[in-house]
């Protein structure tokens, strides 16, 4: 299924409602827009396996955009809309975009792409009139509201963060299959997590992300509401819930740990009741703040572990992590392997990189125009891994325990931060924190925090202290940090992840430890 199908079912139900303005989209319009767009980029010769991007910040017409792309077969990158203009532009050329679409929330670095992008012909503008695009409100006009003469699936060509190195495109197979052809991890959301076509989704993230792509395009196949939050506030959110009924919700830690940042009569204020589901991924959840989320939402809250890759997938019921406080869950797609350096299994217990074998034998992504890479990700059976690292018990539930590329290695010894990271961001008195190997002498690395304050007045050394003495009594000598740090503001995009590679590179590059 497809908007087209619920355009003639339920031609008159809202779509998708934008949640602080309340502009809604009916089935009707999004059919007969995307339809447009579909047909302005067929007039320019796009056919299918061409690529389009969007760079834009959540808005009421970029679900449509990207139905359009659906529809035609074609690749669709979906780009951070914080990135400068040099950083848009290579992802611009490296996908071969030969259109992009961006909005008045991106207009001053749309400006500055103009003389950046040599192969893109096609440039449209949403809700602003900006040099060197034309508007896209007024182009679409232009066009029938019916289907393409070839409509087939399309699909997403999401970049990597780019935390180390240049972002890489992570391509699919497109396969030249019918427009409403249900894809099959659809199944997760349905079996598992109760979407439906009465389904009311809360997307509290950017749109350029995977999985809040991935939620609202497929409650759209269902005939479900979505409803979009234009930036993300804990107690927005909370709010939201209330206001639109929102039956299903999908987050990422950051947001748990943001909304228990508020008081617990912010927290109360609002009525939650409609909750039916709530799905969390993209990072590990620090146990605590899991299990007071149980506490307070109820038996509702499933994880599950993928990546942008795809290439296996994790499941990890509310019941379940209780009995396995910590686990993201057992395998849903794939079969998990744990692997040392060498390439050889671990037994139940021990941590190594985690890899995933394809029930179809091989992945179906690639890393676009990236032959090393791909090699490094997927090795010789086709197994693959994106170098996360973590162990398996003996009932084959998984435990991450950090990247491969975060591990600090100090006097020999692997410590993973991510232990430092979840008992620190649950101290009263933290808002956020950043764990990572330093240079020393001796040791070869020592671990060191960066941690935002709730209040930046607290920073110095009696807060510093008290840190420290709280990892000391929860922790492992050896893995807690021997210094921290404070910063008004760590680099952390809205899907909750971390620029870490950012804080750490202050320390590797100039050798020292004080950055206040």
């Amino acid at each position: 299924m497809y908007p087209g199908h619920w355009a003639v079912e339920t031609p008159d139900k809202i779509a998708y409602i934008m949640a602080a303005s309340g502009d809604a989209v009916t089935y009707r319009e999004l059919n007969a827009r995307s339809n447009q767009c579909a047909q302005l980029l067929w007039a320019a010769g796009l056919r299918f396996g061409d690529h389009v991007a969007v760079m834009m910040d959540n808005n009421d017409r970029y679900l449509e955009v990207c139905w359009a792309a659906q529809r035609m077969g074609l690749h669709y990158t979906a780009i951070n809309w914080h990135f400068t203009a040099d950083e848009a532009a290579y992802i611009i050329d490296d996908c071969d975009a030969q259109a992009l679409f961006v909005n008045t929330g991106t207009a001053v670095v749309a400006a500055q792409l103009s003389d950046l992008m040599a192969k893109v012909t096609i440039r449209l503008s949403v809700g602003a009139d900006i040099d060197g695009y034309d508007r896209y409100e007024t182009a679409i006009a232009a066009f029938p509201s019916t289907p393409v003469t070839e409509e087939f699936e399309g699909t997403p060509m999401l970049y990597s963060s780019g935390t180390t190195g240049r972002p890489k495109g992570i391509k699919y197979a497109l396969p030249r299959e019918p427009m409403g052809k249900m894809p099959g991890n659809l199944l997760l959301m349905t079996a598992m997590f109760g979407f439906n076509q009465e389904s009311i989704y809360l997307s509290p993230a950017p749109l350029y992300h995977s999985a809040p792509l991935f939620y609202c395009m497929s409650t759209l196949r269902l005939g479900g509401t979505v409803v979009i939050m234009e930036r993300f506030d804990a107690l927005d959110a909370l709010r939201f819930i209330e206001q639109y009924r929102v039956t299903c919700s999908q987050w990422v830690p950051t947001h748990f740990v943001r909304m228990f940042k508020l008081t617990e009569a912010e927290r109360n204020r609002y009525d939650l009741s409609s909750l039916q589901s709530a799905v969390h991924a993209a990072a590990p959840c620090p146990v605590e703040v899991k299990q007071k989320m149980l506490d307070w939402w109820g038996p509702i809250v499933w994880e599950y572990y993928s990546s942008t890759e795809g290439a296996g997938a994790t499941m990890v019921s509310p019941q379940d992590w209780l009995a396995h406080p910590g686990t993201v869950g057992r395998s849903a797609v794939g079969t998990i392997h744990i692997l040392d350096e060498g390439g050889k299994p671990l037994p139940a217990g021990e941590s190594g990189t985690v890899w995933f074998e394809s029930a179809s034998g091989r992945p179906g992504f690639t890393y676009h125009k990236d032959l090393e890479k791909t090699s490094e990700a997927i090795d010789t059976r086709g197994w693959s891994t994106v170098g996360d690292m973590g162990y398996l018990d003996d009932e084959g539930f998984l435990f991450l325990t950090d990247r491969r590329t975060f591990m600090i290695v100090s006097g020999g010894v692997n410590i993973y931060p991510q232990e430092a990271e979840n008992l620190l961001i649950t101290h009263p008195s933290v808002y956020d924190v950043a764990v990572f190997g330093i240079p020393d002498a001796d040791l070869g690395e020592k671990v060191h925090a960066v941690v935002q304050p709730i209040n930046m007045a607290d920073a110095g050394d009696e807060l510093a202290q008290e840190l420290l003495a709280f990892c000391a009594a929860n922790l492992s000598k050896y893995k807690c940090p021997k210094a921290i740090d404070f910063d008004p503001e760590l680099p952390r995009q809205p899907t909750g992840k971390l620029y870490k590679r950012l804080i750490r590179d202050r320390f590797w590059g100039n050798k020292t430890s004080r950055i206040v």
